[in-house]
């Protein structure tokens, strides 16, 4: 009876504890969006009250990105010497100050300095919250898990676009960014009481899979274990997450602007019927990491290729019609939303944790959303100038989005073929 009570009580424990690190990195990385997504929704009022140009607003979206990616990289690095909790309280430390600053300033170039700034710190947030989840799951449970938890940045993303369009509307677009960085420093504070770090830090074991990891091959743990087909994966899970990210932050940073400038929207309409992107990604995460553990018992590849391919399908119906309506430009961009986020989550989320391996987690998703947010930048700039050389014509960036969708969906292709060769553990 005694012993039987003994085992118990590890296992509450880490119930407990799994619980904390499912909550506090759901809302660290739902309230990095509060900081990440203001001047997305009032990009319109900044160019009309501090006479920005379209190419104006691509620099400052450029800076961001630039540090973003930087961030990210740079994480892989940090992440394994701070630990996965003090690389997110930094992070977000810093993301909240830049915000308040955004809020008072006028000067384009104190704006972009202050943009790179909180790019590089909004670039913590992935890595640390997915290294700290590789700890406490086993590969087993992973993708429902995972695909549950992954709704942090659908909802984060909601809800923050559909906050600062209210404060937008309600107080003006300064308000924007105070009333994020509010928010944010609220769920610090949680994240700082909440976040337990690793088993090892609250006395538990490891928690490890009852196979060995497939890609461990060594005993030291300050060794990634990786060899060279991991290497190669990581890097093409990369160049995949390139083409998926470049259309994300092209649809969030630009559709409210779209929809206001070529649809004739209001600034705090135009920023509520761009949630519908996100809305539709909801029902994919989950979708997808149910049936990617479910269905497919772990191996991600497969349900990836089928849901890029329906994402560049609706690229292909937004370029046939979304150009002419508000209406068919939303609902292509709500189907895209849902083929989008699956393997946007399963590529960078948990199999980055499954190619990577519990250790080597926090540097695959660092390397992979590193690789990954170099997408951004280019789109950035490609869509201020094509928008404005086309004197604000949608049809060229619309034609630019089905071939970097179908990019990604052919570079998905020959993953799933190295994969079901057996060399990729995806």
């Amino acid at each position: 009876m005694m012993a039987a009570l003994a085992n118990t009580e590890p296992s509450r424990r880490l119930r407990i504890s799994q619980a904390k690190i499912l909550t506090s990195t759901w809302l660290a990385y739902f309230g990095y969006y509060f900081c990440r997504k203001a001047f997305y929704v009032v990009k319109k009022p900044i160019a009309e009250e501090l006479s920005f140009t379209s190419t104006d607003l691509a620099h400052i979206g450029t800076a961001y990105l630039i540090g973003y990616a930087i961030g990210q990289f740079s994480s892989a690095y940090f992440g394994r010497r701070l630990g996965p909790k003090l690389l997110l309280l930094f992070g977000m430390g810093i993301s909240i100050s830049c915000n308040v600053v955004f809020g008072i300033q006028n000067g384009f170039w104190t704006i972009l300095v202050f943009m790179a700034l909180n790019g590089m710190a909004q670039g913590t947030g992935w890595p640390g919250c997915i290294g700290s989840l590789g700890f406490w799951f086993t590969r087993k449970k992973r993708g429902s898990i995972l695909g549950l938890w992954s709704t942090c940045y659908q909802v984060g993303s909601l809800a923050a676009t559909s906050f600062a369009a209210f404060l937008l509307g309600a107080f003006g677009w300064r308000w924007s960014f105070f009333g994020a960085s509010a928010v944010l420093l609220a769920i610090w504070a949680l994240v700082l009481w909440l976040h337990p770090n690793t088993p090892e830090h609250v006395g538990l074991e490891s928690v490890s899979d009852e196979e060995h990891e497939q890609n461990d091959t060594s005993d030291n743990p300050k060794d990634l274990g990786w060899n060279r087909q991991v290497v190669i994966t990581v890097i093409m899970m990369g160049s995949i997450y390139f083409c998926i990210k470049f259309l994300r932050y092209a649809l969030w940073s630009w559709t409210p602007y779209f929809l206001s400038s070529n649809f004739a929207l209001r600034g705090d309409e135009a920023g509520y019927v761009s949630t519908v992107f996100d809305i539709s990604g909801f029902a994919g995460v989950i979708l997808a990491g149910y049936l990617s553990d479910k269905w497919l018992k772990g191996r991600r590849s497969l349900l990836s290729l089928l849901m890029l391919m329906g994402m560049a399908g609706s690229f292909v119906a937004m370029y046939l019609w979304g150009a002419a309506s508000a209406v068919a430009f939303a609902v292509s961009m709500g189907f895209c939303g849902f083929m989008l986020y699956g393997p946007d989550s399963l590529l960078s989320g948990v199999g980055a944790i499954d190619v990577g391996s519990v250790r080597g987690a926090l540097v695959a998703a660092g390397l992979i959303n590193g690789m990954g947010s170099i997408g951004p930048i280019f789109q950035e700039e490609l869509i201020g100038w094509l928008y404005k050389v086309n004197n604000g014509d949608l049809t060229a960036i619309l034609m630019m989005f089905m071939g970097v969708a179908s990019a990604g969906a052919g570079l998905m292709f020959l993953l799933w073929l190295r994969a079901k060769r057996g060399y990729s553990n995806l």
